[in-house]
């Protein structure tokens, strides 16, 4: 179940660096972002933020899942939560994530088609990012209706 977290957002640091591995990055959306937890109980299984970008869109900043729990639906569920209850408020839902084909196709796979690119945006990173063994470079971003 998708839990709002108002308070101590940055006691969900060691998740969020899962989805972006730079403190220094998160800083810059962790404040004005809506940050929620998947709980099954009192276990977190995983994480993710929104932030709202203007104009009927919000865009999905981070989405982490405990190693523990990969691949076994917990990511897919948080972006089904976050559509059914952003659905009305917002326009679209988008993402940014970098050019690796599993996490392309998780996207893809959640209902999210190929939207726009920013050039060199992980290479302001403080080291390099290398994600299922390629070193991102270009940021791709994703859209889905809401």
């Amino acid at each position: 179940m998708l839990s709002w977290i108002a308070e101590n957002k940055k006691d969900y640091l060691p998740l969020l660096l899962l989805g972006d591995e730079q403190e220094s990055m998160i800083d810059r959306y962790l404040q004005r972002g809506i940050l929620y937890a998947w709980r099954e109980g009192e276990q977190v299984q995983g994480v993710c933020l929104v932030t709202d970008e203007g104009e009927g869109v919000l865009e999905l900043k981070n989405i982490a899942v405990a190693p523990a729990f990969q691949r076994k639906g917990v990511g897919k569920a948080m972006v089904q939560a976050l559509a059914q209850r952003y659905r009305g408020k917002y326009r679209v839902l988008q993402a940014g994530t970098g050019e690796v084909p599993s996490t392309m196709g998780f996207y893809q796979r959640c209902g999210f088609t190929l939207s726009h690119r920013v050039k060199d945006f992980f290479l302001q990173y403080d080291h390099p990012i290398v994600e299922d063994g390629v070193q991102l470079k270009d940021m791709v971003y994703f859209q889905r209706e809401l």
